[in-house]
């Protein structure tokens, strides 16, 4: 029977470091423009498939991926006046991830800039647990600034091993290597240094009336979509304010990742390419300790060029994701495999793998832009509408949804305990229950 890794706590307080960190590191979302081509109002939905060890739902522990979705998508809930909304339900969870199918809505109109309430009115069918969705926006609490901040008593010690790129074998000139008991902050923002983007979606911002909220928090099922004709209207929004989701822009399906193999040789990480995505990115993480006993941390990303990828794990525009797939950062879109190099992680006390899909981004505007750019020009509204897939799963194990690519790794491994209680254990090792 396989033995199933959790991370030491002495390792998760490094990952709690090198978190901060990042986090400090990355752009804050930028406020709407007011100029003469902004739009009255401006809507946006963000829309995410998340999957777990291959599982799209686990009933049994709802409450313990609601709170790594509320953790990871705490910043979706504060604005850029410090301030944490109230009252938001489980917003934000398209940020940080979860299990199963979520959407995040935000909705801001200039003509009541402290905030409106709006009726979202779905296509028959659409099954987001309320018909139609009632937009409000959640009140602020007081100032937070400061509140997301790590301290230590003392400087971390520990330190981080990072490798890059789908190969079999160590490439040269890697891993490059981190000493945080000797660093500063500044030398560990130049060490993982990589590509970051803006949040151009919907965020709890201050005047923004968001769903879900506290009044309709519902849970999605598999069998929603979002194909169709959609509405909104509401005190301060222009009327006309209407769009169409088709297939390309709905839920995308979930990602299904197979990992399995050993942690001491090349895993080769294979999945079944998706139909709406336009690029791929793979990282995985692993903490364990070294001969010092100091923890230890391996870092490694699928992209060519030496990328960490902590800054790409989230929703990227159309131009970008197009560039970066030129810079073989991101993997092409009908790429179905690649190899982690082997041995690794093989000192490590788990290994975890993130995949993400990304989706196609929707831009709309109303009344288009004229084709004379010195037509006067006043759009009435715009909509953007983003989509992915996100998988996690442990490197080293076998993913129960995949059994026809697990082939000579599922012989091997015929006693192998099901990946299912494995995941409790691994998900309560994280979390201490």
């Amino acid at each position: 029977m396989a033995r199933i890794r959790t991370f030491a706590p002495r390792t998760l307080a490094l990952t709690a470091a090198l978190a901060a960190l990042l986090a400090s590191a990355q752009p804050a979302g930028a406020a709407p423009a007011v100029n003469g081509s902004t739009p009255i109002a401006q809507y946006w939905m963000d829309i995410a498939t998340f999957n777990m060890m291959g599982m799209d739902e686990m009933p049994e522990m709802a409450g313990m991926a609601g709170m790594m979705g509320g953790m990871m998508g705490r910043n979706a809930m504060t604005g850029r006046d410090g301030r944490h909304a109230k009252g938001v339900g489980n917003f934000g969870e398209t940020k940080g991830g979860g299990i199963g199918r979520r959407v995040d809505i935000a909705l801001y109109t200039r003509n009541k800039p402290a905030g409106t309430s709006a009726l979202q009115e779905l296509p028959a069918g659409a099954d987001l647990g309320a018909a139609p969705l009632h937009l409000v926006t959640p009140p602020r609490e007081a100032a937070q600034r400061g509140d997301d901040e790590v301290s230590y008593p003392e400087r971390p010690r520990g330190r981080i091993l990072f490798y890059w790129g789908c190969s079999e074998s160590v490439k040269p000139g890697q891993p490059r290597i981190l000493d945080m008991g000797k660093l500063s902050a500044q030398d560990y923002g130049s060490f993982m240094q990589g590509r970051s983007v803006v949040d151009r979606g919907a965020r709890a911002e201050a005047g923004y009336a968001i769903w879900p909220n506290e009044r309709e928090n519902s849970q999605i099922p598999r069998r929603a979509t979002l194909v169709g004709e959609h509405s909104v209207s509401g005190d301060g929004v222009p009327p006309g304010l209407e769009f169409r989701i088709d297939a390309e822009h709905d839920f995308m399906p979930s990602l299904q990742v197979d990992a399995s193999g050993d942690l001491n040789d090349s895993i080769r990480v294979r999945w079944q390419p998706l139909a709406q995505a336009r690029a791929y990115l793979l990282t995985a993480m692993s903490g364990g300790m070294d001969g010092n006993d100091a923890p230890e941390m391996v870092i490694w990303s699928s992209s060519e060029p030496p990328e960490p990828g902590f800054g790409l794990l989230t929703y990227i525009s159309n131009a970008n994701i197009d560039r970066w797939l030129k810079d073989r950062v991101l993997l092409p879109a009908n790429q179905g495999e690649c190899a982690v190099p082997k041995g690794i992680f093989a000192k490590g006390e788990g290994a975890m793998l993130q995949a993400i899909a990304y989706g196609n981004e929707l831009n709309l505007v109303h009344p288009p832009r004229p084709a004379d750019p010195k037509a006067p020009w006043q759009p009435e509204w715009s909509v953007r509408v983003r989509n992915k897939s996100v998988a996690m799963n442990m490197l080293g194990q076998d993913n129960p949804a995949m059994p026809a690519q697990r082939g000579e790794s599922r012989r091997r491994n015929q006693e192998q305990e099901d990946t299912r209680p494995g995941a409790r254990k691994l998900l309560k090792g994280l979390f201490g229950h």
